[in-house]
């Protein structure tokens, strides 16, 4: 799949990510990262362990630290990245227990922990949380609407209608849950929700709304929300790889032809908005200063632009790939942390546009540049 140059590029950036999840994973094995302060991985097992609300142990972002251990322990095979990994599983029980804090992004923080170590070890325990996961988000299904409610109550707003792209992360947990089961009602719930999201999140050039709301009684769009994006109607671009790479993993567990397409025209969207610099702003239609970015958005579209490779006639591999390089390469060369210093990868990854919090460690981008390295060895561990 790659030149000569580019595989002994590759073959540099695997032999960094070894030697620095080497280091890493011993200083934060007992915890659940979210950033980095200071150099230092946070923890968010340790913030609010036993409250209700949707940070602390809730965190949707929970799952990520698992899935980079068991990325780490399908490339290498040493045994201590699968018991790194068994901690964050073990401890998102309690989530379980408070239920109240937990509302869509089960899929996030599941699949890469519970259905990933049922995946590589068989566990019946992984499997049992995954499945109880997955009835958790099939029972937020709005038959009216035929989406999958993104959040629980907000402060101020009626969020009973609301749903977003980055749910298409989370109904693979459904595609899976239907695969391991029998059972077809849960795919039939993530397709319902996958049509609905391509008909009002996917804009007729490929941009993507972030939040629709729909009338949660009767169905119908009433309105869409510019979100963690710069604008209503903007192209935050982030939610562009939500949808992207979400369409993608619809495609790969149902072999539906519309989303493949759906993830062309978004992915065709994304490279034609690609700066000569490789750096991803916050949002396509922000102004241009200040130059917000947000290097988290990178690596998630370089993984759906290698999948959209896998799917595609060969004649047309090279320019997803080409895009998958330029991203991922910029990240390699300018907006990776190397060192011993820092327990992260990348740099400058962006929350949302109207966030204090910009430009600072998250800890998805660092398993979104892990998947897709991995992805373009041939050898990576498929977890969505």
């Amino acid at each position: 799949m790659l030149q000569t140059n580019d595989q002994a590029w590759l073959n540099g950036v695997i032999h960094k990510i070894t030697a620095k999840m080497d280091g890493v994973s011993e200083k934060s094995r007992h915890k659940i990262p979210y950033t980095t302060i200071g150099g230092t991985h946070d923890d968010r097992a340790a913030d609010n362990p036993t409250g209700t609300e949707t940070d602390g142990i809730n965190w949707w972002t929970n799952g990520f630290w698992g899935g980079m251990m068991w990325l780490m322990y399908h490339e290498t095979g040493n045994e201590k990245y699968k018991e790194i990994a068994s901690v964050s599983e073990e401890k998102l029980d309690e989530c379980f227990h408070q239920f109240y804090g937990l509302h869509h992004d089960v899929g996030f923080m599941w699949l890469p922990t519970s259905v990933a170590n049922y995946k590589v070890t068989g566990n019946p325990e992984s499997r049992k949380r995954a499945m109880h996961a997955a009835n958790l988000l099939a029972g937020r299904f709005n038959l009216a609407g035929g989406f999958i409610r993104a959040w629980n109550d907000l402060e101020g707003s009626d969020t009973r209608g609301w749903a977003i792209i980055d749910c298409m992360f989370n109904i693979p947990l459904l595609y899976w849950a239907t695969e391991e089961s029998g059972d077809p009602r849960f795919k039939q719930i993530a397709m319902k929700h996958a049509d609905t999201a391509m008909s009002a999140f996917v804009r007729p050039d490929g941009s993507v709304n972030h939040i629709v709301e729909f009338d949660p009684f009767q169905g119908g769009v009433v309105r869409t929300y510019g979100g963690q994006g710069y604008a209503e109607g903007s192209s935050w671009t982030r939610g562009q790889t939500w949808a992207l790479y979400g369409f993608m993993m619809s495609y790969i567990h149902t072999g539906k032809e519309d989303y493949l397409h759906t993830a062309k025209r978004i992915a065709h969207y994304f490279m034609a908005n690609i700066p000569e610099s490789g750096i991803i702003p916050i949002d396509f239609r922000q102004p241009k200063e200040p130059a917000y970015e947000d290097s988290t958005a990178a690596a998630i579209a370089a993984c759906g632009l290698i999948e959209i490779a896998k799917a595609v006639d060969p004649h047309e591999k090279d320019v997803y790939i080409g895009a998958a390089l330029k991203l991922l390469k910029t990240l390699d060369a300018s907006r990776s942390d190397w060192t011993t210093d820092s327990d992260n990868i990348l740099i400058n990854g962006s929350a949302a546009y109207h966030h204090d919090n910009r430009h600072t460690p998250i800890i998805y981008g660092d398993y979104y540049f892990m998947e897709a390295v991995f992805k373009l060895k041939g050898n990576d561990l498929y977890l969505w």
